[in-house]
């Protein structure tokens, strides 16, 4: 068992049931299941799903994402004092922003396996704590 990291996007991706990645994160999803992996992101993300029913004015919408988020199905990592120090030590040598910094640092403190992201500018970044960063476009799954 793996513990494999999402980053906003994906959610967004696989929520919104996007044209081009909704059916690849669902297919990367069920390979992580039938392996046994489990799912994880930062709280950070719950904010930013939740964004776009925000700014709609749906609260049906943001009923329905928190209730995913609380289920269980995503283990949700917390943005702890840890988290703070990591985030400081890669907005110091790596060009990345601050919001990317945030998962980043979530990711390292949880000591994941991967860390997913559509983001080219992170999946070659090493970084203390993830084992692998990769990008959709590559054979992880």
């Amino acid at each position: 068992m793996s513990l494999v990291c999402w980053d906003s996007m994906l959610f967004i991706y696989w929520l919104e049931w996007h044209p081009q990645h909704g059916p690849s994160i669902d297919n990367i999803h069920k390979r992580m299941a039938h392996r046994g992996d489990q799912l994880c992101t930062g709280v950070f993300t719950v904010g930013e799903v939740l964004t776009g029913a925000c700014k709609v004015g749906s609260t049906e919408k943001t009923r329905q994402l928190t209730a995913f988020f609380s289920s269980g199905v995503v283990r949700i990592l917390p943005f702890e004092f840890e988290a703070a120090e990591r985030y400081a030590q890669i907005r110091a040598t790596h060009s990345v922003s601050p919001a990317d910094a945030i998962q980043l640092a979530t990711a390292s403190v949880a000591q994941v396996d991967l860390y997913l992201t559509n983001d080219r500018k992170l999946k070659n970044l090493v970084i203390d704590g993830i084992k692998f960063i990769a990008g959709l476009d590559g054979v992880v799954f």
